[in-house]
């Protein structure tokens, strides 16, 4: 059933005013929900939101109309139903669960159904960890689509603090499970990293300014469908992303130890739209946009930073006891030290969670994804940071980590 902002998108991308029947039409609906369609224009004009003329109708301009849109927007290019979440009930729940460490049914009163009801919502659209079930115990992760959706429902800005909480033992756990869930149905789980691998690849890129909505991004990689809009450039940079992931995965699987060559392959894959970049390491100073704090390393020492970034790693690997502590806080070093190394003129970061996945894969620890509601946290931590941040890497890095494996055990078991 058509809702009130579906009609306020169609509108405001209309731009000129547009009468109701017009509107059912451009919405393919039947002429009967007409009455319908016209009583959520009214509503939307009595909210400030649209104008009313002898034209029909049209946006009004203001914040308010324009943090709507806004919100839409960013939620049709991340495949979110804004439907879900644009509502005063829900974002208010959302206000609460964001000023709570974590949300459980004592200190979040709402009727157990609708409680559910919101959690899954949050769940689906990768915005919540989920700790335990029985009884509830789950962690809202703060990011920039939750604070505009507060802002528009009026509620006064909430910022989070940035508490550590180790989640470790929680990791252990979830872990053991998944090695036995794995061990019985192999294929099973080859179809789930099938189905992480699109996510991820519009996540990392997004980070990176590719415009793909995720939408898109499914259609180009899992249907072979290529919108006529969408420029080529940006589609290679996906598919080339895609064969630099298959072929990273396939080399963690196998054991394969990195190496200087091995990333270099992967750049080389991942960049291969820039046939002049791709697999080369720089003999330019570059710099991170918007970040002038964040420090690189000058052309002429990159070799010698990269020996020993993999001297230390190939210490790391040949240790034969590891705590799973330690292989995170390594994986949360060596994702900064290279990043901060910077060893390419473009590329750098994408080619950096490449690498950290293998690292941690390779250990036997699932992570195929950065979850939506976590990729704000995860670029405060690494190049939108002004220091340096290996310590709310690793929190991060941990919830990361937490949040695919319930996700991967969930559908092991479904």
């Amino acid at each position: 059933m058509v809702t009130k902002y579906d009609i306020f998108e169609l509108v405001y991308k209309n731009r000129a005013p547009i009468k109701p029947i017009d509107v059912v039409k451009k919405l393919n609906k039947d002429e009967r929900e007409y009455h319908l369609i016209h009583r959520y224009l009214r509503e939307l004009a009595n909210e400030k939101l649209l104008i009313k003329k002898k034209q029909g109708f049209q946006t009004e301009t203001t914040k308010k109309s324009e943090l709507l849109y806004s919100l839409i927007y960013y939620c049709l290019k991340n495949g979110i139903n804004y439907n879900f979440l644009l509502d005063r009930n829900f974002a208010q729940f959302v206000y609460k669960g964001l000023q709570e460490d974590e949300i459980n049914s004592k200190n979040i009163k709402l009727n157990p159904r609708t409680l559910k009801k919101y959690v899954e919502i949050l769940y689906k659209y990768g915005m919540i960890l989920i700790i335990s079930e029985k009884p509830l115990r789950a962690k809202i992760f703060y990011n920039i689509l939750l604070n505009n959706l507060l802002v528009y429902f009026e509620y006064k800005h909430y910022f989070t603090t940035k508490k550590i909480k180790d989640y470790i033992p929680e990791i252990s756990k979830e872990l053991e499970i998944y090695r036995k869930l794995r061990k019985k149905d192999e294929v099973k789980y080859q179809k789930i990293i099938n189905e992480f691998e699109i996510q991820f690849i519009y996540h990392s890129l997004s980070l990176e300014g590719n415009p793909i909505t995720l939408p898109d991004t499914i259609k180009i990689l899992k249907d072979k469908l290529i919108s006529a809009n969408l420029k080529s450039i940006d589609v290679d940079e996906i598919k080339n992303y895609q064969e630099a992931m298959s072929q990273m995965i396939m080399d963690a699987n196998e054991r394969k130890p990195l190496s200087l060559q091995i990333v270099l392959g992967y750049h080389k894959l991942a960049m291969r739209h820039h046939p002049h970049l791709a697999g080369n390491i720089r003999t330019i100073n570059v710099f991170i946009k918007g970040n002038p704090n964040f420090k690189i390393t000058p052309p002429r020492e990159i070799k010698a930073e990269l020996e020993k970034l993999f001297d230390k790693y190939n210490e790391f690997i040949k240790r034969k006891k590891v705590s799973l502590k330690e292989t995170l806080q390594f994986a949360s070093y060596f994702h900064n030290e290279f990043q901060h190394i910077h060893p390419f003129e473009d590329g750098n970061s994408r080619t950096t969670r490449l690498i950290t996945f293998h690292l941690l894969q390779s250990q036997g620890i699932p992570i195929l994804d950065i979850p939506f509601g976590l990729l704000d946290e995860y670029m405060d931590s690494t190049k939108a940071s002004k220091s340096r941040e290996d310590k709310a890497l690793l929190n991060n890095l941990q919830k990361i980590i937490l949040f695919n494996l319930k996700k991967i055990n969930d559908k092991l078991t479904s």
